[in-house]
């Protein structure tokens, strides 16, 4: 074997980096947990001084911020030798409410890793690892990560890009939210359309508890319900709409996910479908978005599709293509990709 000492030489300085980011992961849930970023955000600060705001341990504080600091997650300013947040930093790590908010997608990726010995195990027998099998931060991390996109989308343009939808949620609709998680996206639309009303269901038991606790704290728990049922089994006919988000790929049938919902739609409902953002070959998905979107697929959406009735895992970068056949196989007539954002793609589905 004859070694091109440059070519690798790169490839180690890759791979370090990505050694880095990885390890880098923890600290980033840390400060999630300990409100260091949001501390740091009030202004610069010494290690001394971000312990005492956030009551820690100095010398904890001065570790973490100094791999911060080399991660870029931080600024530091060494005449000083204090730390700071810029105004783009503090924005994507400060506020969990806010359109964007990247610890908890550490929160689930470290989640997510922790059954590493069970998927390895996976990948001998061929079984799966079910949702309701992993670890609970990658129940937190979910909704963490994916409800900020949520609010900055769902009422604001992904509803607005459907045909018709908007209106009949505002003048009183009955719309089914399949796959609800926490409850993130089921509370959001009876926040914004108070004349509806919204079901959610979830297989997954804790997660539906908790989307009742959630509804009740935000005061709509008289026009939200919620079952623990599959995507195959969930209640409700003639329904105005019907929504999945991120969660048609990790379903072990799809295709009789999608005929349920066919058939519990009027007949001039919606089925609104937001999926990760790919595309349809490979080559077209090897980039940032499409490495994260493999990568948790493999630790998670792959596993709890085989580990259901099915089997099918059509996996976190299924693309339009793969929607589409579904949709068409369930009898579906009418399919178009209504918007997207940088993370994800919206397809409106029709009977």
């Amino acid at each position: 074997m004859t070694v091109d000492q440059d070519k690798l030489m790169a490839f180690v300085g890759k791979m370090v980096t990505d050694l880095g980011a990885a390890s880098a992961a923890g600290g980033v849930v840390i400060g999630h947990r300990l409100g260091l970023y949001r501390a740091l955000a009030q202004g610069p600060a010494t290690p001394e001084e971000l312990a005492r705001r956030t009551e820690t341990t100095t010398r904890y504080v001065a570790e973490w911020l100094a791999a911060q600091a080399a991660s870029g997650y931080v600024g530091y300013d060494a005449e000083a030798g204090t730390f700071a947040l810029d105004e783009e930093q503090a924005f994507a790590l400060t506020d969990p409410d806010g359109p964007i908010y990247l610890p908890g997608a550490f929160v689930l990726a470290l989640g997510a890793l922790r059954a590493e010995p069970r998927i390895t195990e996976a990948f001998r027998t061929g079984g799966g690892v079910g949702w309701h099998e992993q670890d609970p931060d990658v129940f937190d991390g979910c909704e963490i990560f994916f409800r900020p996109g949520y609010v900055a989308n769902l009422t604001a343009s992904w509803i607005p890009a459907l045909t018709g939808v908007e209106e009949k949620l505002r003048s009183g609709a009955h719309v089914a939210d399949v796959g609800c998680g926490h409850g993130s996206s089921t509370v959001l639309l009876a926040q914004a359309y108070p004349a509806s009303t919204i079901s959610g269901s979830d297989y997954h038991d804790e997660s539906v508890q908790i989307a009742r606790k959630r509804a009740a704290e935000a005061g709509v728990a008289d026009r939200t319900s919620f079952e623990v049922a599959s995507a195959t089994s969930f209640s409700g006919r003639d329904l105005d709409l019907v929504t999945s988000f991120d969660c048609l790929h990790d379903m072990g049938d799809p295709l009789g996910a999608a005929r349920h919902v066919r058939e519990s739609l009027a007949p001039d409902g919606t089925w609104m479908v937001v999926e990760p953002r790919a595309g349809d070959t490979l080559a077209e998905n090897l980039n940032p978005v499409g490495r994260l979107y493999y990568a948790l697929s493999t630790f998670l959406c792959v596993p709890n599709g085989r580990s259901q009735p099915g089997g099918y895992s059509l996996g976190a970068q299924a693309g339009p293509a793969a929607i589409r056949q579904i949709a068409t196989d369930a009898g579906f007539t009418r399919f178009r990709q209504a918007t997207e954002t940088p993370f994800n793609l919206v397809y409106e589905l029709r009977p």
